[in-house]
């Protein structure tokens, strides 16, 4: 582990970014105990993150909500895309419209949780959530309490990559790639004493100044 990456984090566990990061995770902790329409909206958010803006997504959420992206028809969720100059407004809102056949999310991946562990509720998610990646499955994971899965978006790459735990910037990610960084990441939160979505709330806050979500 690099000296830079230690004392920057160390000097953050000293300063209020700590209490913020402890209720953010709490938030998604949280989660497990939200309706299942609530579980829906998380998903839409994070299908709306891919290869786009974290900010304009939590605005389009705030503007549907878990009705709006539960129920509303395409040509409105379209608009409200549009509206919010998010990017990929028509494959995002085929996405959403899509994910509806799958409303029962909460129950699902609870399930797969329990009797299979997070990988293989991420796998599920992959395989049957069109518009989700990896990236993106990981992400809707954490955000509905779940800490064992790696966020590997572009700001923590590079982090990554400026401490010398990777070689290069891939320029995709396969699922071999995915999971061959993510060990890295997760071998990095241990050291740390961290899980991985804790690290991953730091490391974001050390790029982008920022604790989104």
């Amino acid at each position: 582990m690099t000296t830079k990456l230690i004392n920057e984090i160390e000097a953050l566990k000293k300063s209020l970014v700590k209490k913020t990061i402890e209720c953010r995770l709490r938030e998604f902790g949280c989660f497990r105990h939200k309706s299942t329409k609530e579980w829906f909206s998380e998903l839409c958010f994070c299908l709306l993150t891919a290869n786009s803006k974290a900010q304009t997504a939590i605005q389009i959420q705030k503007d549907l909500g878990a009705t709006g992206f539960c129920h509303a028809c395409f040509d409105d969720v379209r608009q409200c895309i549009i509206t919010n100059k998010h990017r990929f407004h028509n494959n995002k809102s085929k996405y959403i419209v899509e994910a509806r056949a799958h409303i029962d999310i909460k129950e699902k991946i609870t399930d797969i949780v329990l009797y299979d562990g997070e990988k293989e509720a991420r796998e599920w998610l992959v395989k049957n959530i069109k518009g989700l990646g990896y990236k993106e499955a990981s992400h809707f994971m954490r955000n509905v309490g779940y800490t064992k899965l790696a966020i590997l978006d572009r700001h923590i790459l590079r982090l990554m990559h400026e401490c010398g735990y990777i070689k290069t910037i891939p320029k995709t990610l396969s699922k071999n790639i995915y999971l061959e960084i993510e060990k890295k990441f997760n071998n990095i939160a241990k050291k740390f004493d961290m899980n991985s979505a804790e690290l991953d709330l730091y490391m974001w806050y050390l790029k982008t100044g920022k604790i989104l979500k």
